[in-house]
């Protein structure tokens, strides 16, 4: 009975080290025991960016050309938290922002103490340095103090920074870029950009002073 009970306890362990060494070798192989980002998500989840994906859209000048003032004020309550906007209002966790796009990155007024991330950066703030600003501030200044994560949406973005804009800075806003002009359809067996010639015809009689000539009357 005794060997018995030795035989099926070996074979039970036996048994245990073998299923043990199995759930080892194929958590290497599958790398389980690595977690990572799936190859191509189940599905898109709303204000998370695709990793090396760039914003696709329109410009950054014709979002602002069509930007809500509105929309941009009401953006920027997400700012009061840290920030006044008001001519002569106090720094708070934030410095004040009254005034701010073209003002030298990383200075500002009234004496806010700026992380060496920004007040290194140099240059002053435009329109695309403030956009790539509100985007993401680690990516533009890394070791930034700043904890905003940003803001995903061009035209959001766009609009906060039309507000921020009328606010003490009123820098023109730039052109929106036109669309190109469509061609016309040429005509059928002339080729495109070509005038038709009885056209040409008639615009050289009348450059030469002639009158063009009458069409035949039908019979």
């Amino acid at each position: 009975m005794t060997d018995r009970f030795n035989t099926i306890a070996g074979w039970a362990l036996f048994a245990g080290i073998v299923g043990l060494g199995l759930s080892s070798v194929s958590a290497k192989y599958f790398q389980a025991d690595k977690p990572h980002r799936p190859h191509e998500m189940g599905y898109a989840i709303e204000g998370v960016e695709a990793e090396g994906g760039a914003d696709e859209g329109p410009p950054l000048a014709t979002l602002l050309a069509q930007a809500d003032l509105a929309k941009g004020e009401q953006l920027f309550g997400k700012c009061v938290s840290c920030h006044t906007i008001n001519a002569g209002g106090p720094n708070g966790i934030g410095p004040n922002l009254h005034g701010v796009l073209g003002e030298a990155i990383g200075k500002g007024v009234g004496g806010f103490a700026f992380s060496s991330a920004l007040s290194g950066h140099g240059g002053n703030w435009n329109f695309e340095d403030m956009d790539a600003w509100l985007k993401s501030p680690k990516a533009f200044a890394p070791g930034t103090k700043m904890s905003f994560a940003g803001l995903s949406k061009p035209q959001d973005r766009a609009d906060i920074i039309a507000y921020i804009n009328t606010q003490g800075s009123n820098l023109p806003l730039p052109k929106a870029e036109a669309a190109p002009a469509a061609e016309a359809p040429a005509a059928e067996g002339q080729p495109a950009g070509a005038a038709p010639a009885e056209a040409g015809a008639e615009a050289g009689a009348a450059a030469a002073g002639e009158a063009p000539a009458a069409p035949a009357a039908a019979h």
